[in-house]
């Protein structure tokens, strides 16, 4: 693995012929309230000479509300980011400033712009973040679930060997949950939530920041029945409680879980040197069978 270290500013050199390269600006957008746009976005937009927009008609509005007159605007988008990708690194390792902005929030986050910055990295190309609004972090410190550890997962896959494979990989996160979802899929995904990670404290966050922001703290059956009489609207923001600790301890105390019955009395004869029937009696109690069950899968086997 190769070091790579990016300076803010460029340091005095010696003449080159060779044109001096651009920067990436990857430039937060608002998620909703458009005052939480930021002076140093404003003028970085105004400043660079292309602005890559995921929408550019979406992006017109709020280019157009706080009077920006793009030099430059083009579409980068998830249909179009292999071929866009490359040309737009090639325009900056030219010498041009680009200003890369989502439809809303932060750039390169559940959207195609982490391909756009993993060339620009290959490339040696200076990258600037412009922070501003995010939508999974505004619904964490505002949930009232825990802030000292979390994991972002965004978008669950559709299929549901997809589904289950992440959110049974994160079941025994200690941290926080974090996702998104749109009105369409809420209630699958919360179907999938409490069958692959149970029924735990969840917050759905929607419409953050605009006019029917509304907070729904409950429990995963709770908000599941609260949604059935009330339909979903707008995008939501999906903050689950980790593991908790009881359920953290209950499952370390069942590490035999994976093994075959065989495998259980075989441990216990292996680690603890127990005799057979010894370790029947335990690989009986750890599984609340008899001792009996135990030794007729050991006769079956």
């Amino acid at each position: 693995m190769s070091i790579q270290v990016q300076k803010s500013f460029a340091a005095a050199s010696e003449p080159s012929h060779e044109p001096t390269p651009g920067t990436l600006y990857l430039v937060a957008t608002p998620i909703g309230n458009l005052e939480d746009m930021t002076y140093r976005a404003v003028r970085t937009l105004q400043e660079c000479d292309i602005i890559a927009a995921e929408d550019t008609r979406q992006s017109r509005k709020l280019l157009n509300h706080f009077e920006i007159t793009p030099r430059k605007l083009v579409s980068y988008h998830e249909h179009n980011k292999h071929n866009s990708g490359p040309e737009l690194i090639r325009l900056i390792a030219e010498g041009q400033n680009l200003a890369l902005i989502s439809d809303a929030g932060l750039p390169a986050i559940s959207d195609p712009g982490q391909e756009l910055v993993q060339l620009a990295v290959e490339q040696g190309i200076a990258i600037v973040p412009i922070p501003g609004a995010n939508a999974a972090l505004s619904a964490l410190i505002a949930s009232g679930l825990s802030t000292n550890r979390f994991t972002f997962i965004g978008f669950l896959p559709r299929d549901h060997r997809g589904q289950a494979d992440i959110l049974q990989g994160a079941r025994a996160a200690e941290g926080t949950l974090l996702l998104y979802e749109s009105p369409h899929r809420i209630i699958k995904t919360l179907q999938a939530i409490l069958e692959h990670v149970g029924n735990r404290r969840i917050v759905l966050a929607r419409e953050l920041t605009k006019r029917h922001e509304e907070w729904l703290r409950s429990s995963v059956e709770e908000a599941l029945a609260w949604l059935e009489e009330h339909p979903p609207l707008g995008e939501y923001c999906i903050v689950l409680e980790g593991q908790p600790q009881e359920e953290a301890i209950a499952e370390a105390n069942e590490w035999w879980q994976t093994l075959s019955i065989a495998e259980h009395v075989a441990h216990y004869e292996q680690t603890e040197q127990l005799s057979r029937k010894d370790a029947m009696k335990r690989a009986a109690k750890d599984r609340q069978l008899s001792k009996r069950d135990i030794y007729q899968v050991l006769l079956d086997e």
